[in-house]
């Protein structure tokens, strides 16, 4: 695989992943294309060496692993996290709004999204839904709408003169997106519509009765800049952790035991069992050590990257870094450091992740945030307290995190692929 392949699968990953579940789906059907099995946390495992497999939690969840020759519990396992979730608008249980005669749909805001860049977008909708078939079971699908089926406008600068200095957005009110102009009085069934295009796919659908869904921007990933420098794209934070860390582990053919390790939530804190914070991970683990004793004799031997996207110095606002630590796109990947353990590195860990980045050929950076400034947190802490594992938190440099569309340099994923490869061997 060379960066340009890398860059365009990339894309094409992140363009079929509106939501978690089909980031999850994707990652399924790469593994599968891969060799990978999938295991079901229900039954009894009985794991091969040199066996790759995987397990979902949720269907936004995954972890997989393919065990080494030698003995887990000698050899512990090298492991990368990242999460499946990104930022978004979800749509309310009864969403249903008439307004002057136009439909919206009311929604909660999942995380902390930007919002100011959700208006004037071409929105689509994605998620799960869960329906009643014509025998009256129970059943879970993936839908996505594909095409722009809602837009939140801007208020006119003309009936807001001081919206270009002071604007602020009430996220109960501002932001429910409008689908359609009724042409007369009836009141749409927002969960009729959702049947009428479920069964396209599913026929004997007849009563949708949930659904988790989100609205996200129509507009592809794209190359960005002069020299084609840049990704654009929505959801770089965190699904190109998630491809790269898969990529990495699928083209890595050395004998040792890897693992990867997608969690949903971690933008809302993990505390979910899909997440982080609840006990997935921890399970899957044991089951692999086959007791306490190997257990903990594998985690001592073991090391887990947490890839997460880092703040980019942005050259508008050069004052919101510290100044020897505010890491460049397209520079090489970041270590995130932070002395109040918002960040899992420390220098032993920093330290494997340098000599790798010197074995791979790749520049490496080091980010800190500035001290009279709060820091965010990943899954990397959440995971080494829980787990006891020794953790490093990296990721490549960003702008616009957690806008609907954000900006990576097309150097740094690849630049990342090879580092994580050196550390899969």
């Amino acid at each position: 695989m060379n960066e340009e392949k890398f860059n365009y699968d990339l894309m094409d990953f992140i363009a079929m992943s509106p939501t978690p579940f089909h980031a999850v789906e994707q990652m399924v059907y790469k593994l599968e294309c891969a060799g990978y099995q999938r295991l079901y946390e229900s039954d009894a495992w009985q794991l091969q060496k040199q066996q790759g497999y995987f397990v979902l939690r949720n269907d936004s969840s995954i972890i997989a692993f393919k065990l080494g020759e030698e003995d887990v519990a000698e050899t512990g396992i090298q492991m990368v996290g990242a999460h499946t979730d990104s930022p978004c608008l979800k749509v309310k249980p009864q969403p249903e709004i008439i307004s002057k005669a136009y439909l919206q749909l009311g929604v909660e805001v999942y995380g902390g999204a930007l919002l100011n860049p959700w208006f004037d977008r071409d929105l689509s909708l994605a998620g799960r839904l869960s329906y009643l078939d014509d025998d009256g079971d129970l059943n879970h699908h993936l839908i996505n709408f594909e095409n722009p089926i809602a837009v939140i406008p801007s208020l006119a600068i003309h009936l807001d003169r001081e919206a270009n200095k002071n604007r602020s957005i009430n996220a109960q009110k501002d932001i429910p997106p409008i689908l359609l102009k009724l042409p007369n009085e009836d009141r749409p069934d927002f969960k009729q519509i959702l049947l009428q295009l479920l069964q396209k796919d599913i026929e004997d659908a007849v009563e949708v009765l949930d659904y988790e869904l989100c609205f996200y921007d129509v507009q592809e990933p794209a190359y960005v800049g002069l020299h084609q420098d840049f990704i654009a794209s929505a959801r770089l934070d965190n699904l190109l952790s998630c491809f790269t860390g898969l990529m990495a582990m699928t083209e890595t053919s050395n004998p040792g035991s890897k693992m990867l390790v997608c969690t949903d939530h971690e933008e809302v804190g993990s505390a979910s069992a899909a997440g982080a914070q609840g006990n997935f991970l921890e399970s899957v683990l044991k089951r692999i050590a086959g007791s306490e004793e190997n257990f903990a004799r594998m985690i001592d031997h073991s090391m887990l990257i947490s890839a997460d996207n880092a703040h980019g110095i942005h050259p508008n606002y050069t004052d919101k870094h510290d100044d020897n630590h505010g890491p460049i796109i397209n520079n090489g990947p970041v270590i995130k450091l932070n002395a109040n353990q918002r960040y899992a590195s420390n220098s032993e860990t920093s330290a494997i992740f340098k000599q790798l980045c010197k074995k791979a050929d790749v520049p490496v950076q080091s980010f800190v945030v500035r001290s009279d400034m709060a820091c965010g947190s990943t899954i990397g802490p959440i995971t080494a307290s829980e787990i006891g594992i020794k953790t490093l938190d990296v990721g490549v440099p960003t702008f616009a995190m957690h806008s609907i569309r954000e900006l990576a340099g097309r150097w740094d994923g690849w630049y990342l692929f090879r580092v994580l490869k050196e550390f899969y061997v």
